[in-house]
């Protein structure tokens, strides 16, 4: 049934040359498992995009919106939470993704004539991917997004003569707000991904053009040839499963947090950038004063200036790792710096003290609703009514919502009026408070 198919749409359509294009090209040295994160990078971007999709579906970009929306997906949109950890989880595995392709290339030397241009059209590809990072941190509207933002606004504009116009032109004004998210998210959602499938496609022809580098042995490379079909697609469908079987557990076991509304006047909070960007987060630290520039401009412009120069370079014809020390000593440099620094920005980041964002809403809400005027905490507050300042070791979460709700069926002659106006999520909120009082 299917091959009658197939060859009513080859008939119509001249399929075969496409299938062998695609599926039969020769692969030198056979079907290798270091080959599949090229395809596990095209599989997290679709990811993305397919999720991405369905959460504009509810997103506003505006800054009186933002926030809320991305609250209504987490909490009240069937399966919202589930989208947004794939969509936050899938960002992180693209960022891997396309690291452990380049460096997979990088040791194979497969940067090398005739393949200038693929590595060229990578180095984009790399940037893209992390204007992708940065652009989308913005998008909830959260302290954490805010104030990490600002700090990246804050770099370009140590950029020398044309800093402050590159900052204007990305805030959209002289503060970051509305315009800013209307422009990060226009950034996010059209012009990146649009530019990105384009690039992918043209990273492609090129493959097709020169064809797979393969294993810098050229015996091994010339003694064995696979096509693509069916190895090494098997080896990438089944990396790919398994990326997916990982985002799945991420998503549902550790879904992405959302902290209190951004708050521009709040300057003591300490901005933490998601961890693809915390080794340079902590790299600037050591940039201070006069200094500030060189971690700011020069660093960044060196290392992506020398990954576009590698190619040319590099300009031997032999690709073994241990014929090219200049160039892998270099590499391996670069990885150990990245990692110390990672590591010590993940040790700091996890010494600052981190409030359940449920908490901090409920403790808001409890002094919008003027709970204070009969209730008192820590010797805080008026003792018209009990004392609630270890509430959360007396009560459990369902008395407590009862007690909102229907204050008089549990203690009977009770002053209070009931919540009912009151959303489960305030509620939920209102009561985390409570319980957090021990």
């Amino acid at each position: 049934m299917l091959r009658s198919v197939y060859n009513w749409l080859d008939e119509r359509l001249k399929l075969t040359p496409i299938r062998v294009a695609l599926l039969e090209e020769p692969i030198p040295g056979g079907a290798s498992w270091i080959y599949v994160f090229g395809s596990v990078t095209l599989f997290a971007f679709l990811l993305q995009m397919v999720t991405g999709m369905f959460l504009m579906l509810s997103y506003a970009p505006t800054a009186d919106h933002a926030y809320e929306s991305v609250r209504y997906i987490q909490e009240e949109v069937p399966f919202g939470a589930f989208i947004r950890g794939l969509h936050h989880w899938g960002a992180s595995l693209m960022m891997v993704a396309i690291g452990l392709h380049m460096l997979q290339v990088f040791l194979y030397g497969a940067y090398k004539r005739p393949r200038e241009m693929m590595w060229l059209v990578g180095v984009v590809l790399f940037l893209i991917t992390l204007a992708f990072g940065f652009s989308g941190y913005l998008l909830p509207w959260d302290q954490r997004a805010y104030w990490a933002t600002q700090v990246g606004i804050n770099i370009v504009g140590t950029i020398p003569v044309i800093g402050d116009t590159l900052v204007r032109i990305i805030r959209g004004g002289q503060t970051l707000g509305t315009m800013t998210l209307s422009r990060f998210f226009a950034l996010h959602t059209v012009f990146l991904p649009w530019l990105l499938m384009a690039l992918v496609a043209l990273h492609l022809i090129i493959l097709r053009r020169v064809g797979p580098a393969g294993p810098w042995d050229a015996a091994r490379a010339s003694a064995i040839t696979e096509p693509f079909w069916p190895k090494q697609v098997a080896m990438d469908a089944i990396a790919m499963f398994v990326a997916f079987v990982i985002l799945v557990g991420l998503a549902l076991g550790l879904p992405p947090s959302l902290a209190d509304r951004a708050n521009p006047s709040d300057t003591t909070f300490t901005p933490v950038p998601e961890w693809y960007f915390l080794f340079y987060y902590e790299l600037l630290k050591y940039f201070r004063g006069p200094w500030e520039i060189v971690g700011t401009v020069v660093l960044p412009v060196l290392f992506f200036a020398l990954l576009f120069l590698l190619p040319f370079l590099d300009r031997r014809p032999e690709r073994r790792p241990f014929s090219r020390p200049i160039a892998i000593g270099a590499g391996g440099a670069l990885l150990v710096v990245v990692f110390t620094f990672l590591t010590v920005s993940l040790r700091a980041v996890a010494s600052i003290p981190v409030a359940d964002p449920s908490v901090v809403r409920g403790k808001h809400l409890y002094q919008s609703l003027s709970c204070a005027a009969c209730h008192r905490i820590h010797g805080e507050g008026e003792a018209v009514g009990p004392d609630l300042s270890y509430i959360g070791t007396q009560r459990d979460a369902a008395w407590l919502k009862r007690r909102w709700k229907d204050p008089q069926s549990l203690v009977p002659g009770s002053i209070m009026s009931g919540y009912t106006g009151l959303s489960e999520a305030e509620l939920r909120d209102l009561t985390s408070y409570m319980l957090s009082l021990k």
